[in-house]
């Protein structure tokens, strides 16, 4: 479904409005979400799945997915939550992943940013010197 700019624009305006401190209030993008689903103003669906891109890139961005080639223990694991907290807020999900191809070290990627400190990422940027 091709999206109108018009419709991209209204949901970015819809968005914008749903915010509270930089941040989703849910209550009132459930109230819009409902407004415009019993008015369906014009091109309602193109505004509908704009939205819904809009809430998916929101979420990516505060979902934290840390890789590591072991286990991480717990104290590990709080040290990796408190740094990143500070970063980019509390209101973060994690998800650990072991990957043994890493290893060894981390590889933590947050929306659009990843930090490789894995062996296998300074082994692939040392053979890309060469």
């Amino acid at each position: 479904m091709k999206i109108s700019k018009v419709a991209t624009v209204t949901a970015r305006r819809i968005f914008a409005m749903c915010q509270k401190d930089g941040r989703v209030d849910e209550e009132r993008l459930r109230k819009a979400i409902r407004r415009i689903a019993d008015d369906k103003p014009r091109d309602y669906r193109g505004i509908l799945a704009a939205l819904r891109r809009l809430v998916r890139l929101d979420l990516e961005r505060r979902h934290v997915v840390v890789e590591s080639a072991a286990e991480l223990d717990a104290d590990t694991q709080s040290r990796v939550q408190s740094s990143l907290a500070g970063q980019y807020g509390d209101d973060l999900t994690y998800e650990y992943r072991i990957t043994p191809d890493l290893i060894g070290g981390l590889k933590v990627r947050v929306g659009n940013d990843v930090w490789d400190g894995s062996v296998r990422g300074r082994l692939d940027r040392l053979s890309q010197a060469f």
